[in-house]
C-alpha cells in the first residue's frame, strides 16, 4: 500500500493523478503545513528538505517528484516506454529535461527569494520566466509527432507531470512574466485537454477544489 504525503495543488498533484489513473490502492496523508510539520524531525526523516511530496513505498519513502513518478510508471509497467525498448532514451532524456530545467525554473518563479535573495528578485523573475518559455517550447516541439514518451491519444507520466507544471503557470497574475497559458504550446494542450477529461483527473481535481479543466483552464 502506497501512502502520498501531499497538500492539495503542490508537487503531489502529479504523483496523486498517476496513483489515481493507474488505480493504485493508496492512502492520502495530508501535510499540516501551516502548523510546521514540514520542518518536524519526523518528516525531516522522509525528506530532508522538508518538501512535497514524499510517497511511502514498499521499498521505503521515496521522495524527489520525477523519481517517485519514473518509479511508478517503472513498478507497474504503464505511463512511460520500458526498460530496454527503443524509446526509452528519448524518454529518459525529456524527463530530465523537465526535471531539471523546466521545474526548477519555475520553482524560481514562485520563490526567487530562496535563489537569490530579495535583493535580486527583480533581476531574476524574468530571465526565470525566459527559461520556462524557451522549455515548453522545445517540449510541444518535440511532443508534436505524439512520441512515444508522451503519446497524444493515452495517458503518460510526461503528460501528467507537464500538466501539473503548466497548471501553475496560470496562477500568476495578469502582466506577470510567468504567467503562461498552456494554449500557447498546441501539442502540449491537445494531451493536456485528453487527460483532464480521464476520470481519475476529474476525481483529484474535485477532491482538491481544482475546477473540472485543471490544466487547460485552471480554476481558482
Amino acid at each position: 500500500m502506497y501512502v502520498l504525503h501531499y497538500a492539495p495543488d503542490t508537487a503531489s498533484l502529479a504523483v496523486r493523478l498517476v496513483l489515481a489513473d493507474l488505480r493504485l490502492p493508496h492512502e492520502l496523508r495530508l501535510v499540516d503545513r501551516d502548523g510546521g510539520e514540514l520542518a518536524s524531525p519526523a518528516y525531516r526523516a522522509l525528506h530532508p528538505l522538508g518538501k512535497i511530496p514524499v510517497l511511502d513505498t514498499p521499498d521505503g519513502p521515496m521522495f524527489e517528484t520525477a523519481a517517485i513518478l519514473l518509479y511508478l510508471a517503472d513498478r507497474h509497467g504503464h505511463l512511460a516506454p520500458a526498460v530496454g525498448s527503443h524509446e526509452r532514451a528519448a524518454f529518459l532524456k525529456w524527463l530530465f529535461f523537465t526535471s531539471t530545467n523546466l521545474h526548477a525554473s519555475e520553482m524560481e518563479l514562485f520563490y526567487p527569494e530562496r535563489v537569490a535573495g530579495p535583493e535580486a528578485v527583480e533581476a531574476l523573475v524574468p530571465r526565470a520566466a525566459e527559461r520556462v518559455r524557451f522549455c515548453l517550447t522545445a517540449l510541444d516541439q518535440a511532443a508534436a509527432g505524439s512520441p512515444a514518451w508522451m503519446p497524444a491519444g493515452e495517458p503518460s507520466l510526461m503528460g501528467w507531470y507537464l500538466g501539473m507544471l503548466v497548471r501553475w503557470l496560470s496562477t500568476f497574475p495578469p502582466g506577470h512574466p510567468g504567467r503562461i497559458a498552456s494554449a500557447e504550446f498546441p501539442a502540449l494542450h491537445r494531451v493536456f485537454a485528453m487527460l483532464e477529461a480521464r476520470p481519475a483527473a476529474l476525481e483529484v481535481a474535485a477532491d482538491e477544489g481544482l475546477g473540472p479543466t485543471i490544466f487547460t483552464n485552471p480554476a481558482y
